[in-house]
């Protein structure tokens, strides 16, 4: 009988400590190897998250077989299928447009992080009589997480107001004219939030004449990727 208890002690701190494996590793600009801040990793399967910090570290809990996601505004997705936890180096490539690379449309279902993710609002939540929940590693984790999702939350109202539709309607650009001249005079969310669509109609309008009465080669962002 003590044979037997011992073996499932052993078996449930096997699992335990599996299931703490963390992995960890760097991404980086490819062609430039420039460390990129604030990436965006998420395991598929085990729903896990991280952010690469300001060296473009990051660390996050998985199993092997998983598949793992990079994903950053202006550079394309990338994706890891892990087999095993040897730290690794990631490239993720710039896209060729200056927009950012996630597009708003209506048939999309809205993202909504409280309910994707409620642990990361649990986790970032500080009380005054718990030092962990101000200083741990996984409490600072979660707070810039936090910050993250409130950003892109912030990024994905404006896109669904400064879109291509509308702004096209009213700016006569196409093509890569478009998307420069978006890029150019994108509005801030705090403008989106404190203006009506009449306000909008005029900065659009007005940020036009402006863009036209640059020199041509003003109009043009600089390609990314050098293109």
């Amino acid at each position: 009988m003590k044979k037997l208890y011992l073996l499932a002690l052993i078996l449930l701190l096997g699992n335990c400590l599996h299931a703490q494996v963390l992995l960890k590793g760097t991404v980086y600009e490819s062609g430039s190897g420039t460390k990129l801040p604030n990436v965006f990793v998420r395991d598929i399967t085990n729903k896990q998250i991280a952010l690469t910090d300001k060296s473009g570290k990051f660390e996050i809990k998985t199993e092997t077989g998983h598949i793992l996601i990079f994903s950053a505004p202006n550079y394309g997705a990338d994706t890891l299928y892990v087999v095993d936890f040897t730290p690794v180096h990631v490239e993720l490539k710039t896209l060729t447009i200056s927009l950012r690379g996630v597009d708003i449309t209506g048939s999309r279902t809205a993202f909504d992080p409280h309910k994707e993710y409620p642990e990361v609002y649990t986790r970032s939540k500080v009380y005054p009589l718990s030092p962990s929940s101000w200083f741990s590693k996984d409490a600072r984790n979660a707070r810039r997480l936090k910050h993250y999702f409130e950003h892109e939350e912030q990024e994905r109202k404006v896109d669904q107001v400064f879109n291509r539709v509308y702004v096209g309607s009213i700016a006569p650009l196409k093509g890569q004219d478009l998307e420069d001249f978006m890029t150019l005079y994108r509005p801030t969310y705090a403008f989106i939030t404190s203006n009506n669509s009449e306000s909008l109609a005029a900065y659009i309008n007005d940020s036009y004449k402006k863009f036209m009465a640059l020199p041509p080669d003003k109009r043009k962002l600089q390609r990314l990727n050098g293109q």
